[in-house]
């Protein structure tokens, strides 16, 4: 007799059933044996699909960060083979060097995250971030060696260059894979930003106060890059707060769910782009200190001129750092709403 709802019998079972536990598969596009912890579970129920930690539009940041990097040792070749003095060369490849450098490391981490997007294995995903970031740095430095002139600075650029690749794709191997495309897309943005402000430094030079004194150059100078790095900061901000909110709202309508990123990976996101840029320092104070020796030996003012710039470059990467974190966190604050009442929280008395 099978017991019927509000019958006397309904709360005694015939044949109790055996309830087992719900099997998660991996979806079909899923790689065998992912790992749980950087998962996320899509739709409802207990046959919900777990996915991995996924990255979109993976695929354009790499080929924007490999266009990019193509265009600094492009234009950095150009300025060196245009000049008919060697000492000249020295000094614009010394200059030259942290752009490049910043290019490297962008584009050893987006071509590695793009390169291990579906990968689920924590440890197998590291490793073959850092194979990509390795492989990355080997075509850069070959590509610098050919078509660069064979010398001392051109190894220097091509090893520096090298290892900064590796040091990115290692970055990629990050278990947060959005925090790391955003910050990624945060980097490239300001990068883009910068080289379009350098058209503005003469008139705000001017609006800053520059006359013929070298005080007032120098004073306002100062006024510029500040001014650079805060607009700077804020793009970079705005750009990863933006790419966090899309991929959350795209990971949603391909999955019905998307697992949220908490105000620490917003935090990072928004002051990635910072670090990257006194990580560029630590590389080319490290791997470049011979060419930034040299060219600071080749007059006083020379040595005077590389100090400056490289307190410019560490004062620039504190702002953007700061500046990017405040912003990112500020935007993603104006989107929270109230917190809703749990079930059975007695409301206050009106």
């Amino acid at each position: 007799m099978s017991n019927q709802p509000g019958s006397s019998t309904a709360a005694e079972p015939d044949n109790p059933e055996v309830v087992e536990p719900a099997v998660v598969e991996p979806a079909a596009d899923e790689p065998a044996g992912a790992d749980t912890a950087d998962a996320r579970p899509t739709g409802d129920g207990p046959t919900a699909v777990v996915r991995p930690e996924y990255a979109p539009a993976a695929l354009v940041l790499a080929a924007l960060s490999i266009g990019w990097l193509a265009a600094m040792l492009w234009s950095t070749r150009e300025a060196i083979t245009s000049t008919a003095a060697g000492v000249t060369a020295i000094s614009l490849s010394a200059y030259a060097l942290p752009g490049v450098i910043t290019a490297a490391l962008l584009t050893g981490a987006t071509v590695a995250l793009a390169a291990t997007n579906r990968l689920g294995r924590v440890t197998l995903r590291f490793l073959a971030t850092v194979g990509t970031g390795l492989l990355v740095g080997l075509l850069t430095a070959v590509a610098i060696n050919l078509t660069y002139a064979d010398n001392a600075t051109t190894n220097t650029i091509a090893g520096t260059a090298a290892a900064a690749s590796i040091i990115g794709g290692a970055l990629a191997g990050a278990r947060q894979a959005r925090v790391v495309a955003a910050l990624a897309a945060a980097t490239l943005a300001a990068q883009v930003f910068v080289v379009l402000f350098s058209r503005a430094r003469d008139p705000l030079s001017e609006l800053f106060g520059a006359g013929e004194t070298q005080q007032s150059v120098i004073d306002a100078a100062k006024w510029v890059s500040r001014t650079e790095s805060l607009l700077a900061g804020l793009l970079v901000g705005l750009v990863a707060f933006l790419y966090l909110a899309w991929s959350r709202r795209r990971a949603e309508r391909r999955d019905g769910v998307a697992a949220p990123v908490r105000w620490p990976g917003y935090l990072v996101a928004g002051a990635g782009a910072g670090l990257l840029l006194l990580l560029t320092e630590v590389i080319i104070r490290i791997g470049g200190r011979g060419l930034l020796d040299l060219a600071a030996a080749l007059s006083e003012a020379d040595e005077v001129a590389q100090t400056a710039l490289g307190t410019s470059r560490v004062d620039n990467g504190i702002w953007v750092l700061f500046v990017g974190a405040l912003t990112t966190l500020i935007a993603f604050g104006r989107t929270l709403g109230p917190r809703p009442v749990e079930d059975g929280q007695d409301e206050p008395a009106s």
